[in-house]
């Protein structure tokens, strides 16, 4: 069963979040906020997740929390609520901005389209290799980030939190994207890049192995076994964060 406050955060966090990372490797998405005025999107969910996104010159940056001067509010009722809204099911109403609400119909609208082009990826979509290499990347990114939210809020994903030692993981691809995930109190965070110093590594052969784990056709375990998921470093920081990752899936599904 999906714990909706933890799916509220994913949706915030690694979902929307990942938005940097879109206009950052595609340049569709950049240029649908290239020479556009700067626009700030503060979403507040009541007993959820609250951050404020900033769109400006081709480039995205979400930060914790509502900016008292964001350019548009929109508060959500509950984190039930705010998952409908990204699901495209429910409405968000702004109770202020009204004059960005052709950002809001067109550019955001089609960014978050674009993203979901790619983190939907059909077999048509991956047949090109350069979309692939994007989505792929992406996907990495979204997953990282909802570890550490599936860590911090998912009961069962805080039980296995709660045996990881402080440190960071290096989470990647080699010869490709990577991120950290920090643990410090049994509490995780992502940062969308290699750590400098990791007590532990879970590395991914190449993009074709991570994008066929991530869509589920290969089994974890067996690519442990023959070595193509390299691991090192703290097992039991492994172990736990394999057992938050099995969860990945059942949010992102």
């Amino acid at each position: 069963m999906l714990d909706q406050k933890t799916l509220a955060f994913i949706n915030m966090y690694a979902v929307m979040g990942t938005l940097e990372n879109l206009c950052e490797l595609d340049p569709e998405a950049r240029a649908l906020l290239t020479n556009k005025k700067t626009v700030s999107l503060a979403f507040d969910v009541k007993d959820g997740p609250k951050a404020t996104l900033t769109f400006s010159n081709g480039r995205v940056r979400l930060e914790p929390g509502v900016k008292s001067n964001a350019s548009i509010k929109i508060p959500v009722g509950s984190c039930e609520k705010f998952n409908a809204v990204v699901d495209g099911k429910a409405t968000p109403i702004p109770v202020k901005g009204f004059q960005h609400i052709n950002f809001l119909l067109k550019d955001f609208d089609a960014l978050t389209k674009r993203l979901e082009r790619y983190l939907r990826a059909t077999e048509e979509d991956l047949a090109d290799p350069v979309f692939a290499e994007r989505s792929t990347v992406l996907m990495l990114y979204v997953i990282a980030v909802a570890l550490s939210q599936i860590g911090d809020y998912d009961e069962i994903g805080k039980f296995s939190a709660s045996h990881i030692p402080d440190g960071d993981v290096q989470f990647s691809v080699k010869g490709s994207a990577g991120a950290t995930i920090r643990a410090k109190n049994h509490v995780l965070s992502t940062i969308k890049e290699r750590p400098a110093n990791p007590r532990a590594i879970m590395e991914f052969e190449n993009l074709a192995l991570a994008r066929a784990l991530f869509d589920g056709k290969v089994n974890a375990l067996a690519c442990i076994g023959d070595g193509s998921i390299a691991m090192h470093g703290m097992i039991n920081m492994i172990d736990n964060l394999n057992r938050i990752l099995d969860r990945v899936a059942l949010y992102l599904a």
